[in-house]
């Protein structure tokens, strides 16, 4: 039997589900970045347009957070 086989046959399945969400965070960790990066330089060049880049940028980043609880609920939800 390989050593890929015996760390399959003894469960590594839950250390592929925090793998998995490590990878999952890469994607809202960026976004968030770009988000927050981009409104500063907006409120940078349109200081006037304050309130509605700010309500933008919280939408974005709701949405980007959103994205990183569904990979923590999906291991569990799939998990065996």
């Amino acid at each position: 039997m390989s050593a890929l086989q015996t760390l399959a046959a003894d469960g590594l399945h839950g250390s592929v589900a925090s793998i998995g969400y490590g990878l999952a965070a890469i994607g809202p960790g960026v976004g968030v970045g770009i988000i927050f990066g981009n409104g500063t330089s907006a409120l940078a060049r349109q200081p006037e347009a304050a309130g509605l880049i700010r309500a933008n940028q919280i939408m974005g980043f709701a949405f980007c957070e959103a994205l990183a609880l569904i990979g923590i609920v999906l291991p569990f939800v799939y998990g065996q």
